[in-house]
C-alpha cells in the first residue's frame, strides 16, 4: 500500500493541520502555564504582567520549533487576527476590559499557545478515536451552557449563544473538528477561570445594547473557529510566497557577495620580481 502523501495526512488529522509534535501531554503543559500565568497576574504589578509576557512569547517560540512549517504560519495568522480583535474589543469598544485597561503584553502570544494546545488535543489519539463521542459531548454540554444564558441565568448571555451556534456550525461542516473539540475544552477553561480572578471583565451589554454578554460568555470558542479558518485560508499562500521569496534573495545576497569580492589574479600578469626592478 502506498505511503499517505502529507495533505492525506493531513486530513486525517482534520482540516489543513499537518502532524507535529505538539500532542495531548504538551497542551495540557500549556493550559497549566496560561492558567498560572493567570493566577500571576490577577493581584500582580504591570511589571510583572510585562515579565510574563516576555516568558509567554519565549514558551510560544519553544513550542513552535517542534511544529511543521505551515503550523508554524497558521499559528502566527491567528496571533495577528487575534491580537488585533483584542485591541478592538477591548481598549476601543471595551467589550471587556483588562485590569490595567490595557491589552496584557502575555495576551497575544497566550493566544498562539491556546491554539497550540486545542491543535494538541485535538491530536489526541481519544478524540480521533472517538470523533463523534467527542463532538456530541461539546455539543450538550456548550448547548445546556449557552440556552443556561438566556432562559435562566442571572445575568443574560445572548453572544455565548450566538457564539455556541458558530461553535456548532464549525463542528457540522468544519474543516478541522478535532482542532474545535479541543478549543472548547481550552477556551471555555480559561475563560472561566480568567473571569472569576479578575484579569478580566465581560461588559453585560454590546457597545450599541442589542446583545446581552455573560461573564464570560459561552460558547467563546466558536471564535476559534474563525481564526482556525482564516489561518487556513492564508498560511499556506504566505508560505509559498516565502519559499519562493527566499532563494532569490538568497541568489541576491550571493551576487551581492560575488560583486564585492576582488577579482582573481590573472596568471599571465608579471610578478613584481620578473619586472626586473
Amino acid at each position: 500500500m502506498a505511503a499517505p502523501t502529507s495533505a492525506s495526512a493531513a486530513r486525517a488529522l482534520g482540516g489543513g493541520h499537518p502532524a507535529g509534535a505538539t500532542g495531548p501531554t504538551t497542551a495540557l503543559a500549556l493550559l497549566a502555564w496560561i492558567s498560572l500565568v493567570l493566577l500571576l497576574d490577577a493581584d500582580g504589578s504591570l511589571w510583572l504582567q510585562r515579565g510574563l509576557g516576555v516568558l509567554t512569547w519565549g514558551l510560544l517560540a519553544l513550542v513552535l520549533r517542534a511544529e511543521p512549517s505551515l503550523v508554524r504560519v497558521q499559528t502566527g495568522v491567528v496571533v495577528v487576527l487575534a491580537t488585533a480583535v483584542e485591541y478592538t474589543f477591548s481598549p476601543l469598544l471595551e467589550v471587556y476590559t483588562y485590569r490595567f485597561d490595557n491589552v496584557p503584553s502575555y495576551v497575544p502570544p497566550g493566544h498562539g499557545l491556546v491554539y497550540l494546545a486545542a491543535l494538541g488535543l485535538g491530536r489526541s489519539a481519544l478524540v480521533r478515536a472517538h470523533l463523534r463521542v467527542c463532538m456530541a459531548v461539546v455539543l450538550v454540554g456548550g448547548g445546556a451552557w449557552a440556552v443556561h444564558g438566556v432562559t435562566v441565568a442571572d445575568r443574560p448571555d445572548a453572544l455565548g449563544l450566538f457564539w455556541f451556534c458558530c461553535l456548532a456550525g464549525f463542528l457540522f461542516w468544519g474543516p478541522s473538528r478535532p482542532l474545535y473539540v479541543g478549543a472548547f475544552v481550552v477556551v471555555s477553561s480559561l475563560e472561566v477561570l480568567g473571569t472569576a480572578l479578575g484579569n478580566w471583565e465581560w461588559q453585560p451589554q454590546s457597545p450599541l445594547g442589542l446583545m446581552s454578554i455573560g461573564n464570560p460568555p459561552s460558547g467563546a470558542a466558536g471564535g476559534y473557529g474563525w481564526f482556525d479558518l482564516f489561518a487556513l485560508l492564508t498560511a499556506a499562500p504566505i508560505l509559498a510566497r516565502w519559499r519562493r521569496w527566499r532563494p532569490g534573495r538568497q541568489s541576491r545576497r550571493r551576487d551581492d557577495r560575488s560583486r564585492r569580492l576582488p577579482p582573481p589574479a590573472s596568471a599571465s600578469s608579471p610578478s613584481p620580481s620578473s619586472s626586473g626592478k
